[in-house]
């Protein structure tokens, strides 16, 4: 039963997406990631410029897997009732840039 104030539409997005999240990490795409960027960055192997460039197709690639179901987080959202302890620990100021 979806959670009170959400639409059925929307908890069943969110269960989707937590279904993608546990597949992508059962599938290790960030760890294969950092294990292929650590060899780019050993200098102690030498590889050959077109093995060089698959390394970098692989991440690219993988990174952009993971992007598509696991964006980027832009915004933080706040919910239920705001505590006024909460508001004076932690103050947002904007600046023009």
């Amino acid at each position: 039963m979806p959670a009170s104030g959400v639409s059925r539409a929307a908890e069943n997005k969110r269960i989707r997406q937590e279904a993608l999240r546990d597949q992508l990490a059962s599938q290790k795409h960030v760890e294969k990631v950092v294990d292929s960027i650590g060899k780019l960055e050993d200098l102690n192997t030498e590889l050959e410029p077109n093995n060089a460039n698959r390394l970098k197709a692989a991440i690219d690639s993988r990174l952009k897997l993971i992007n598509k179901y696991l964006p980027d987080l832009k915004a933080t959202e706040h919910s239920g009732q705001i505590d006024s302890e909460v508001i004076r620990k932690h103050r947002v100021s904007f600046t023009r840039g």
